[in-house]
């Protein structure tokens, strides 16, 4: 049940709330008054009055559409100033996701979120996990010369998240890490012994970092996911290709979460497994 405020506390809310929002947008009773279209003495009162009476609500949405706050945070029901468009542009924004293997905008959100659970579904295979042979072959023929400077700025940010106090739970598509070591779909023309490297790397990384590290596989044809980012509670992220879609509601990032948390109970695979399940896998290298 929510709390419920006495009457004169609430008008004295609403005052002090009136008073604040004029504060922070720089105006005053007089050009408040002119916006509305009424009295400056009816604004005037309105910060003066000490009783239990509130105006109606009129002259309160009135007043919150002029100075761009909500009705319900001026009479106490929300904690939140923002209106509604504004609380939609917050929880819910678009922005650009280059093809490049330093991302600025990725890499502040990893920064906002030190501390929290990281879970991450990749679009193909995490670059956090690939050896610099990798990440030449891959982003080379779309970065050209600055490759290598790229790839150097992406190991720098690596040793940054390794030193974070943020865990790392990754969630891979089986058929992913086949089509890798097999060499084949968007891995065909990567050299076998390039492809032997970066499985002997994934082992020592899966070993040496759990279990702030967990890897886990799951099937596709069982379940599905969207290329997907959850930092913590704060955000979650989709990746469209050339966009990134931010969600900062709670309801969202929950839903996201949740999803991304059936994918580890449903894994095939567990990150205490991989290890001893790429060892396996070896045999599609040729």
């Amino acid at each position: 049940m929510g709390i419920f405020i006495d009457k004169r506390d609430r008008a004295l809310l609403f005052r002090t709330r009136l008073q604040e929002a004029l504060s922070q947008v720089g105006a005053n009773q007089t050009s408040l008054a002119r916006d509305i279209g009424v009295d400056r003495s009816t604004i005037s009162q309105l910060l003066s009055d000490d009783g239990a009476r509130l105006p109606n609500a009129h002259l309160v949405g009135s007043c919150a559409q002029a100075l761009s706050v909500s009705t319900d945070w001026l009479l106490g029901l929300s904690d939140r100033p923002e209106n509604a468009a504004d609380l939609v542009a917050t929880s819910l924004t678009m922005t650009d996701a280059p093809r490049a293997l330093v991302d600025e905008t990725i890499f502040a959100w990893h920064q906002e979120a030190e501390g929290y659970k990281i879970r991450h579904v990749p679009a193909l295979l995490p670059d956090m996990l690939k050896t610099k042979a990798v990440l030449e072959w891959e982003y080379e023929p779309h970065l050209g010369r600055s490759a290598d400077q790229a790839i150097a700025s992406s190991e720098e940010r690596l040793d940054w998240m390794r030193q974070s106090r943020s865990d790392y739970e990754i969630c891979i598509p089986y058929h992913e890490l086949e089509s890798f070591l097999s060499g084949t779909g968007y891995y065909s023309g990567l050299p076998a012994d390039i492809r032997q490297a970066q499985c002997d790397h994934w082992i020592a990384l899966c070993q040496s970092l759990y279990p702030r590290l967990r890897v886990y596989l799951f099937c596709a044809r069982q379940l599905y996911s969207a290329p997907i980012t959850v930092f913590g509670p704060l955000l979650a992220v989709l990746y469209m290709g050339r966009n990134y879609l931010v969600f900062r509601d709670t309801n969202r990032i929950s839903a996201i979460t949740s999803h991304f948390d059936a994918l580890v109970r449903e894994a095939d695979i567990s990150a205490r497994q991989l290890p001893d399940e790429l060892e396996k896998m070896r045999r599609l290298i040729a």
